[in-house]
């Protein structure tokens, strides 16, 4: 089993195992539309992920991102909106897992990489479920492919690695 040991701005001297093969066997409530190499290149958060912890995951997954390591670009995003709170209103509605300082998305690429925490595991899948509320509002809200209704749910959707490209 591989270790991969985090030292960033955010953690240091962290280890997790790799228990699973990447992007492989997951829990049967989850299924992703998007991996987190996909995300990345689709724009999300403002480029402004994952600028700072490169070296914790596959170089290829970066290959193509939208990136911008010194502050939010709004453009960046896919849907060229700004549909994220800040890390701080994350923190205060107690969603941050002190393992995953950066909130849902770097718990999912970690889950994706192959890390499994049984409890974390279980209480981020029922938040992405959760999630999927806003497809329904878009597929209610929305004529079929029209990006420029609720691009803001949109984004959001992306985000949670549903494809909102695809309703």
């Amino acid at each position: 089993m591989e270790v991969i040991t985090v030292n960033d701005n955010m953690q240091r001297n962290y280890s997790y195992q790799l228990l699973r093969r990447e992007g492989v066997d997951f829990h049967s409530n989850f299924s992703p539309e998007l991996s987190p190499k996909e995300m990345l290149e689709l724009g999300v958060f403002g480029g402004k992920y994952l600028t700072d912890c490169r070296a914790e995951f596959p170089a290829y997954w970066f290959e193509n991102a939208k990136l911008s390591p010194n502050a939010k670009d709004i453009s960046l995003n896919y849907f060229s909106v700004d549909a994220s709170q800040s890390l701080a209103e994350w923190k205060r509605k107690g969603w941050i897992h002190p393992q995953d300082p950066r909130g849902w998305f770097q718990w999912y690429c970690r889950y994706h990489l192959g890390r499994r925490t049984e409890v974390e595991d279980a209480r981020q899948i029922q938040r992405w479920f959760a999630f999927r509320r806003h497809r329904g509002a878009v597929i209610k809200g929305c004529e079929a492919y029209d990006y420029s209704c609720r691009k803001k749910q949109r984004q959001a959707l992306l985000h949670w690695a549903y494809d909102s490209r695809r309703i």
